[in-house]
């Protein structure tokens, strides 16, 4: 199988090795159970720690926590994609939810949560998840409900959380939660540090058109105390940690659509390459062709404007405009993308692309979560307008 094409200039060494790392791990441990696991809908708990062994689960970390230092958005750009490559995006999701669930703790946590948590996190041991979406507001944050009511030591939660990644198997849950009844808005937003065996904590889990790989949970809080100790960063300050956090997981959305658009794309290509029709192979056919160059257009337009936004995520000061504009637009663009992939790959495979098995078939029906987590297309275009002073 071909690799997707770098641009060398923005790559060290170290990124060129790291690439390798994660290539071997995803042949090794992923792709050859990928579809089992689909089909079960699960998979194991053990690759959580493998993961953690080649350095995946510790990427942008503190050391001290067991996380891996000197770490660029480059580093992160090349886990997504090459995670990418197993086909299925249900698997990386949950095996990755902590890189959206843990960063708030890492950045605000006291000393003491910090210390409890992201060892256990980062080696493998627990599973961290990310709870900020509700049933009646969907991406509009400043909507939540779900309320925590100071009861001495302890929060009184009551509220329901909806579409959460990992949120029947995690063990620590950070929570978007309202402490202030009288604010509105952004404002009065906090986060705690939820535990999965916290008393009055119900799981349901959701069934998908995509994604099975990943368990996908509704979250009922009735009445759950959690030690007042988990709050994480200031009360109050909770919409502006979650909107950084954001900036993270809308760029692994895009790095990851690139990396399914390029799996798309070698799938239709070596099936070109080896199915007849008419007498000569499927590659033969100029309509075929032209179609395969388009996809690799898309692909090569995306992973361009991927790679430069990378750069400008770790030379960018927070909350730049332009960056988070240009966030934004990379999600639409890299997302569209693999839209447009998956749909010529089925197209080129024919009946074959619509049987269960085939890389085009899954990425087919999980390309509408990644154009749809982390902020709609419409979210994302208005998000962009703004920060541009459209």
């Amino acid at each position: 199988m071909q690799e997707l094409r770098l641009n060398r200039a923005w790559y060290r060494q170290e990124h060129l090795d790291f690439r390798e790392t994660v290539r071997r791990f995803v042949a090794r441990e992923i792709a050859p159970h990928v579809q089992e696991w689909d089909e079960a809908e699960s998979f194991p708990r053990e690759l959580y720690r493998k993961a953690a062994e080649v350095g995946l689960l510790g990427l942008g970390f503190p050391e001290e926590y067991g996380g891996v230092t000197g770490i660029d958005y480059f580093h992160r750009l090349i886990a997504s994609v090459e995670l990418a490559q197993c086909g299925s995006g249900g698997l990386v999701a949950s095996l990755m939810s902590h890189t959206i669930g843990s960063p708030p703790v890492a950045a605000l946590g006291s000393a003491e949560l910090k210390k409890r948590v992201l060892p256990a996190v980062l080696s493998g041991e627990r599973i961290a998840a990310l709870a900020i979406t509700e049933p009646s507001g969907g991406s509009d944050v400043a909507a939540l409900r779900t309320t925590a009511v100071r009861d001495g030591d302890h929060y009184v939660v009551n509220g329901e959380k909806t579409f959460i990644t990992s949120g029947m198997r995690a063990d620590y849950l950070t929570v978007a939660v309202r402490t202030d009844a009288a604010a509105t808005g952004a404002r009065g937003i906090s986060l705690l540090l939820i535990e999965g065996d916290t008393p009055g904590l119900e799981r349901t889990c959701l069934k998908k058109m995509g994604w099975w790989a990943s368990d996908t949970a509704h979250l009922r809080f009735s009445d759950c105390r959690v030690p007042a100790v988990n709050l994480i960063g200031p009360e109050g300050m909770g919409f502006l940690a979650i909107m950084q956090n954001f900036n993270a997981e809308r760029f692994s959305l895009a790095a990851s659509s690139v990396g399914f658009a390029w799996v798309c794309y070698q799938e239709a290509l070596d099936w070109a390459r080896e199915r007849r029709t008419f007498g000569k192979r499927i590659a033969d056919h100029q309509v075929v062709r032209h179609r395969l160059v388009d996809m690799l257009a898309s692909i090569e337009a995306s992973r361009a404007l991927l790679e430069e936004t990378a750069w400008r995520l770790d030379h960018s000061p927070p909350g730049d405009p332009e960056l988070v504009a240009s966030i934004c637009m990379l999600k639409n663009t890299s997302t569209r993308a693999m839209q447009f992939c998956a749909d010529a790959a089925v197209q080129t495979l024919g009946g074959m692309g619509y049987m269960r098995g085939t890389h085009a078939e899954r990425i087919y029906r999980e390309v509408k979560v990644n154009m749809i987590g982390g902020g709609t297309e419409e979210i994302m275009k208005e998000l962009a307008a703004r920060q541009l002073g459209l």
